[in-house]
């Protein structure tokens, strides 16, 4: 299991954060998210109706091997003129009747015939078990489609939950920012007031403030165009979304695991491939058992009337819409195709080809994700090294703001001076933000790799 574990050091908490703690009513945490785009996103209720199409093949499949039983009942009324001699099958015959005569007669005959006849397999020699399990295996792939589908959902909503989060402590860096700069030009407006210093540094106060803004307002538009995308996956409204950035208001690090291996046999995405491989394992076994012998069993009996007589003596019409003679027969039948052999060669080749695709996919797929993982190992030890050092360059860049803003306000440094502190104190912040979220994207990184994504997602509440 992945488990977050509390390190032996605290990251330093920015003030800026508790900003957005009350700035809408609802809140959305992760999980949230995740659960609503789970109910609403219509590709995955494609997914869902897709497995329980295969599951409904499977009973289907199951049902397929019940006994025919027909039940057939016909009346007619034609002429009864045949010839001796036997013929092929032509799709219609005509009249089964005896009907052999020196000359035609065209006196209309009437007949009546019932036919109950019955058919099952009594031996298909694992045909039936094969078809099954081809129809469960179908279905397990589906079932693993969906899955995958609903991990990668699960991995594109954290991620872009993460941006969403970390330009949200930059909005509120931006809007400290913007305070700042606004105290300065407060203080530079009323020093050039009383002629302390010079009406330039004013207009230089001014356009440091306008760029503060800018920030800030490009800050906000990539806010709202992430909160559109988390609204395209979650069908919340993107003036709506507002996540729950409380659990990250007293950050304090977690230990990723480093050595957590990629679960190579339960993981969503690997699944989905050895699911696939084992469907056409399936294949091959369904086609050995297509082509091989049916022993059938089948069984009818049958009611005839007709309007001639067994002298060939031609009644009244009605007379034929009775039942005069019944019969009844069963019998044990085996059929083989000899052509079986070269059909089933030719599609045994086909699916060992596929079976053979599939499992370098399987491969290719294990490779990937052994590769992610270790990546995300290298960021997160990048990251976590960065957060260690980051609270002190960004308490440095205060004290130096602090101190810079008293030299100015006495005369002794000029306003660049005052400017590139504040810069470097602005720029502090965001580096901060910007490796928080780089080490929450890599602790991502590194549990969807793993196969934990779902217990990372329950740490962040």
């Amino acid at each position: 299991m992945y488990v977050f574990c509390k390190r032996r050091y605290a990251v330093f908490v920015i003030t800026i954060f508790p900003f957005f703690a009350s700035a809408q009513s609802k809140l959305y945490s992760l999980s949230e998210l995740i659960d609503s785009a789970s109910h609403y996103l219509p590709l995955l209720v494609e997914k869902k109706a897709m497995v329980n199409s295969y599951n409904a093949i499977v009973t289907d499949t199951r049902h397929s091997f019940l006994p025919q039983l027909k039940l057939n009942d016909q009346v007619n009324v034609g002429s009864d003129n045949s010839l001796a001699g036997a013929y092929l099958p032509l799709g219609i015959n005509p009249s089964v009747s005896a009907g052999v005569r020196e000359e035609n007669i065209y006196q209309p005959v009437s007949g009546n015939i019932a036919v109950l006849y019955s058919e099952y397999e009594l031996a298909d020699f694992g045909l039936k078990n094969a078809r099954i399990n081809n129809a469960k295996s179908n279905a397990a792939v589906q079932e693993a489609d969906l899955q995958r589908v609903l991990y990668e959902m699960k991995i594109e909503i954290s991620r872009l939950y993460f941006h969403l989060l970390k330009d949200e402590y930059k909005l509120a860096a931006d809007s400290e920012n913007i305070k700042r700069y606004e105290n300065i030009y407060s203080v530079i407006k009323a020093l050039a007031l009383s002629g302390v210093r010079p009406g330039s540094d004013t207009s230089l106060s001014k356009a440091e403030l306008s760029k503060a803004k800018i920030n800030y307002n490009q800050t906000m538009g990539e806010l709202n165009s992430l909160k559109q995308q988390l609204s395209y996956w979650c069908g919340i409204g993107a003036n709506q979304m507002q996540t729950d950035t409380s659990a990250l208001h007293s950050f304090v690090a977690y230990e990723s695991v480093f050595d957590i291996a990629v679960d190579t046999i339960h993981h969503p995405l690997i699944d989905f491939y050895i699911k696939q491989k084992q469907a056409f394992l399936s294949d091959e076994k369904l086609i050995n058992k297509s082509y091989l012998p049916k022993i059938l069993l089948s069984g009818s009996t049958w009611a005839r009337g007709s309007s001639i007589e067994y002298n060939d003596q031609f009644k009244s019409l009605a007379s034929g819409f009775g039942y005069q003679r019944y019969n009844y027969m069963a019998g044990i039948a085996l059929t083989y195709d000899l052509f079986n052999g070269i059909h089933k060669r030719d599609k045994l080749a086909i699916s060992r080809f596929q079976t053979e695709a599939s499992d370098y996919a399987l491969k290719q797929e294990q490779l990937s994700l052994i590769n992610s993982s270790l990546q995300a190992n290298n960021a997160l030890q990048t990251a976590e090294n960065n957060l260690k050092e980051l609270p002190v360059q960004l308490q440095s860049a205060k004290d130096v703001y602090q101190q810079k803003i008293a030299q100015y306000q006495a005369g002794l440094i000029n306003l660049i001076d005052l400017t590139n502190a504040s810069f470097v104190l602005y720029r502090s912040q965001t580096d901060y933000i910007e490796t928080l979220g780089d080490w929450y994207l890599a602790s991502l990184d590194k549990a969807s790799a793993t196969g934990t994504l779902d217990s990372f997602i329950q740490s962040i509440k």
